[in-house]
């Protein structure tokens, strides 16, 4: 008799085999052997999304009752731990089995949790969810978070994800404070709360972008890595300066990229020459400017002037209401300062008016060390005109190229 090669796989190789296949996938090896009938049901890691399953049929009752047998099915034959578990497909509507599944996982000691309700209302998250304390990785999406009075927080949770849910102000803050390992935390599409007074202090990683009146950091010295997106342009006047604020609890900052109208917000009270403690760190810069609004102008080289180590940066034009134009600051060369360590240069959106011209001018004269900058226009339009002024303009480095690249 031939030896039965499939079956006498070593065990961490058949663990190996199954770790890269669907649930799906993964179930159907029970054919191969009686070695490999139930080898499936000890997965640590099992994760329901199209690609484990697909349903032709487009009525709602049918793809949920296929849905809740399957789960069902795997979650009543597994033996041994569940470390991860992620239910995401295109066809999920909130539905009460949900609440059941996650009961189940929170005597087992989960670590990490995925749940994306692609449809319908926001789902609201069952209390049981807040006593999963070894939780690592929580990820939400079109959810509702309400926890009980008893919650004291994830004391393990090292990295949270919220998309499109809904908390209210004390949750939110009682839920970032509470979760002292926190590394890394993404907020997209919330609502329920509007300020954001973020103390965590070992985030390393901020990613955000949503509709809120403010934002501070308190006790989050660790943060080297933040990306915020603004999407409302109607700020609220300050007494200070936002731009202080914002700066004053972020000394180690790599990189920053500053979305929609985020830069609109940072301009709003005092803007400095320069920030009182600079941004030594600060390697990488993104930053979304509408170049008719001098504020956002004058912000923008406040943080460029602080910024002595940076090496990258991208500038993205915002259009906006070209009748707006106000006055055009003169950007003038400051024998002070000077982008000694900025090397590539992005300047996208452009359209070729003299407080764009003014500001790349700028960066050409003062930046020795720059080996490339790309431009790219909005529109074709003054195309010529634009490229001309280019490569009119007097470079510090003699080594720059500049590449012009169509719209």
């Amino acid at each position: 008799m031939e030896l039965d090669e499939i079956s006498n796989l070593p065990g961490h190789v058949v663990d190996q085999i199954l770790s890269q296949l669907s649930i799906r996938e993964a179930v159907r090896t029970s054919v191969l052997s009686s070695k490999w009938r139930y080898k499936w049901a000890t997965l640590p890691n099992l994760v329901f999304d199209n690609e484990c399953y697909s349903f032709s049929s487009l009525d709602q009752t049918v793809v949920k009752s296929k849905l809740v047998n399957i789960v069902d099915h795997v979650l009543l034959l597994h033996n041994g731990p569940i470390y991860k578990f992620k239910l995401s497909h295109r066809d999920l509507q909130g539905i009460s089995d949900i609440d059941r599944w996650i009961l189940h996982l929170s005597r087992h000691s989960i670590q990490e949790f995925i749940l994306e309700i692609w449809k319908g209302q926001r789902y609201k998250m069952p209390s049981c969810l807040f006593s999963c304390q070894h939780l690592i990785h929580l990820e939400l999406f079109n959810c509702l978070l309400k926890p009980p009075s008893t919650f004291k927080g994830f004391k393990s949770l090292k990295s949270l994800d919220l998309q499109h849910v809904t908390l209210g102000q004390a949750v939110f803050e009682n839920l970032i404070s509470s979760c002292p390992l926190l590394e890394r935390l993404t907020l997209m599409n919330f609502d329920g709360f509007t300020y954001l007074n973020i103390e965590a202090p070992n985030l390393q990683f901020f990613d955000i972008g949503g509709v809120f009146n403010d934002i501070s950091f308190e006790n989050a010295f660790q943060l080297a890595v933040v990306s915020i997106g603004l999407y409302d342009k109607r700020q609220s006047h300050a007494n200070s300066s936002n731009l202080l604020k914002f700066f004053v609890h972020l000394p180690h900052i790599r990189r920053l990229e500053i979305q929609s109208y985020f830069l609109k917000y940072l301009s709003i009270g005092f803007v400095p020459g320069k920030l009182p403690n600079p941004c030594f760190n600060l390697n990488y810069l993104s930053v979304r400017i509408n170049f008719n609004d001098v504020d956002e102008v004058l912000t923008a080289l406040c943080i460029l002037r602080s910024s002595p180590n940076l090496q990258e940066l991208e500038v993205l034009a915002r259009p906006e209401e070209q009748a707006a134009v106000g006055t055009v600051i003169n950007i003038k060369e400051d024998n002070n300062w000077s982008c000694h360590q900025l090397r590539l240069v992005k300047i996208l959106g452009i359209s070729g008016i003299k407080p764009e011209l003014n500001f790349i001018n700028l960066l050409l004269s003062t930046s020795p060390g720059l080996e490339k900058m790309t431009v790219k226009p909005a529109t074709n339009n003054g195309g010529w005109e634009l490229l001309k002024d280019l490569l009119r303009f007097r470079r510090a480095s003699v080594q720059a190229e500049i590449i012009y690249m169509d719209p």
